[in-house]
């Protein structure tokens, strides 16, 4: 009797965890579970990617990661937005904690390869010390507290370039800045608009050669591109390619680029694969949602993607294009 207890009490947590584990801005049914699967749209897809390549688990028992950035120590920094931390995750799923921190999102290195996070909770775009401490590099915009900054990435000029929607605005809290804008950040601390013209502004990436630069919208579920010049502004923005999709597959989210200049944008069941010309080559459909995703492994050749409560690996057949490494 004990036993069949002890089984429901079991299922009645799981299903308990399942319901709190996830973001806000994704739904409930974020955690439902598909079949991996690689669904090429273009033959092209397979230039990418093995037909037979398999889908490895890193770590999970998560509430909601994100944020995975590849250190060549040997292991990812990792988000969990909802236990509010950010992780050390080795190859063999040992977690070490690195910071509690409310709300943790998107992450990078910057050149100096200090550990850079968007901290949702403090409204700031943070540097995570090595002692596990933080310092603000930005919290306002004009006087004005920012919203709920999402991802950041290293710009061609070695500057942090972020996102600000209202995604993770802390409830109860007032918008204060009344756009969801773009951000530029330089070396010396001074923070520059370059667009407010989307509606949720969310993942983002600079094209190897430092003149296109994509940012996805949540809401609107499209990826818009912009022309780059080296004064940092961005102009001639228009729509580069949408993901639509049905209530609870997912939104595009995280990004990445490759060498060659193909775009890895998390969407609608996974991972929506583009050539720079705006064609979507594939989906890497995936068993959780993915929220983010990054490259990784000594000649980073594989995929690490935050997919809701895991971790999960995928070796690839191109060379990702990493910003924080400077010229590659």
């Amino acid at each position: 009797m004990w036993a069949n207890c002890r089984t429901v009490c079991r299922a009645i947590v799981a299903a308990a965890l399942l319901i709190s584990v996830r973001a806000p801005g994704y739904p409930a049914d974020a955690n439902k579970r598909r079949e991996f699967q690689l669904q090429a749209e273009s033959p092209q897809f397979w230039n990418l990617v093995d037909h037979d390549a398999k889908l490895g688990v890193v770590g999970t028992g998560f509430g909601f990661t994100e944020g995975p950035v590849w250190d060549p120590a040997g292991f990812l920094y990792v988000s969990d937005e909802t236990i509010n931390k950010i992780f050390r995750l080795y190859p063999d799923g040992r977690k070490e904690e690195v910071i509690a921190l409310g709300d943790p999102d998107g992450n990078t290195f910057d050149r100096q390869h200090r550990l850079i996070d968007c901290a949702s909770v403090l409204r700031a775009i943070i540097e995570v010390t090595s002692d596990g401490k933080y310092k603000i590099l930005a919290d306002r915009y004009d006087g004005k507290r920012l919203n709920s900054p999402n991802d950041v990435i290293v710009g061609p000029d070695g500057a942090l370039y972020f996102t600000d929607p209202t995604l993770d605005l802390v409830a109860g809290e007032k918008q204060e800045t009344p756009f969801q804008g773009v951000y530029r950040l330089d070396s010396k601390g001074t923070l520059k608009l370059l667009t407010k013209d989307l509606t949720q502004p969310n993942g983002l990436a600079f094209s190897p050669h430092g003149k296109r630069f994509y940012v996805d919208d949540s809401e609107q579920r499209n990826i818009r591109v912009y022309d780059f010049a080296s004064d940092g502004t961005l102009t001639n923005g228009r729509i580069f390619g949408a993901e639509p999709g049905g209530k609870g597959e997912g939104v595009p989210d995280g990004m990445k680029v490759d060498k060659n200049g193909n775009l890895f944008v998390t969407g609608p069941k996974g991972i929506w694969v583009w050539d720079n010309k705006g064609n979507h080559l594939g989906t890497i459909v995936m068993p959780e949602q993915p929220a983010n995703l990054n490259w990784g492994d000594a000649d980073y050749r594989t995929l690490y993607i935050t997919a809701t409560t895991s971790v999960y690996r995928l070796r690839m057949k191109t060379e990702g294009f990493v910003p924080y490494l400077g010229s590659q």
